[in-house]
């Protein structure tokens, strides 16, 4: 029998970025890869943002909130959740949630409309139904401090208001704060009140959680791309290079859309969102840039999968359509999916055949 090397006993945390039904599709192919190499089993945490976590929470709900293995995932997740995506669109169902009139309360937290709309797709469970591994990080942004907020199996908060049990947390609560975008949808909306909130006064993990109260009767949680659209700071400390975490190998799989090139609009509208895209380029950026000086030190360290990654001798069409699909979350055509999962696919098998990271994984 082979002796177990150190190689054998890293595991994989992924981090699936943003990016809406794009990044949806995008890292169903990139998982398909790697189930492909029998890795599914090897992932002990999962963190995401905005489409990589209504990726993610589909994925539990079609397994019976279980992590599939990599045969699984090949037999039963695939295909069900790419007919999903093609004849479902969670914008049309948000928007017909509108011309109800006991949803107008909700009219400026929209994300709580599309809670509904999940819940009316069976996720009807709650954050303690989920699994213990893979540790899952649903992360969003708190609109009133600016910090992450993150949902997890038995907890729910940011460190700088505090945390709290929220086992009973509603799943599809946790999920439709990923689709929370910036004047689009909207935030979720959620009271305070409700939750026992405690935290450290000292950054030290053998420090007693005291109880606090929250300023706010109600906090308004945006998309966790507003903060960190790759999902990497559960794993990865930017300042510092290096891992949070000892012997684990930083999977990511970014669908984020690049920057393109554009000329300037004189409408203010366009112009403001002209600013904010180039404010989030340069932030997620420097994330990856960092990232890349780790990964450069160890050859276990990680590998980053980038949508926008131009493949030689690849398909260009497909690359194309992929990296230019707009950041929305409506029904996809079939042959859009499976352009967007088959480049998702093509970047983890280049990355491998660059880097040879799942090779050293399996010595």
């Amino acid at each position: 029998m082979k002796e177990p090397t150190k190689s054998d006993s890293i595991e994989i945390a992924l981090a699936l970025s943003g990016g809406g039904a794009r990044a949806m599709a995008f890292h169903l192919g990139v998982l398909r890869y790697l189930a492909e190499q029998g890795l599914l089993e090897r992932i002990c945490r999962v963190s995401t943002v905005s489409g990589g976590s209504l990726l993610v929470g589909l994925m539990f709900h079609q397994c019976d909130m279980r992590w599939p293995s990599s045969e699984k995932f090949k037999e039963q997740v695939y295909d069900p959740l790419r007919a999903e995506m093609c004849s479902r669109s969670i914008a049309w169902a948000t928007i017909c949630q509108l011309f109800l009139p006991w949803n107008w309360v909700h009219l400026l937290s929209r994300a709580n409309l599309v809670a509904k709309v999940l819940q009316g797709w069976g996720i009807k469970q709650c954050l303690e139904d989920l699994p213990c591994r893979p540790e899952w990080s649903i992360n969003g942004t708190t609109a009133e401090n600016g910090r992450r907020f993150r949902f997890k199996r038995d907890s729910i908060g940011d460190w700088q208001f505090g945390y709290a049990q929220g086992g009973k947390f509603p799943l599809a609560k946790a999920m439709a704060v990923s689709a929370a975008f910036p004047g689009l949808i909207g935030p979720l909306s959620i009271k305070t009140k409700g939750f026992a909130w405690k935290k450290r006064k000292v950054w030290d993990v053998s420090a007693p959680e005291e109880p606090v109260t929250l300023l706010f009767k109600h906090l308004h949680l945006y998309d966790g791309g507003v903060y960190d659209n790759l999902g990497l700071e559960p794993y990865y400390d930017v300042g510092r290079q290096q891992s949070k975490i000892k012997d684990i190998t930083i999977y990511v799989s970014d669908a984020g859309a690049p920057l393109a090139i554009d000329k300037a609009s004189f409408i203010s509208l366009f112009r403001a969102k002209r600013l904010a895209d180039i404010m989030s380029e340069q932030s997620r950026t420097l994330r990856v840039r960092s990232f890349f000086q780790y990964l450069e030190r160890s050859p276990v360290a990680g590998a980053y999968t980038y949508i926008a990654t131009k493949i030689q001798g690849g398909n260009e069409a497909q690359a194309e359509l992929a990296r230019s699909f707009p950041t929305n979350l409506s029904r996809m055509k079939p042959e859009q999916f499976d352009a967007i999962a088959g480049h998702g696919y093509a970047v983890a098998q280049d990355v491998e055949r660059q880097y040879g990271l799942i090779s050293r994984l399996k010595l």
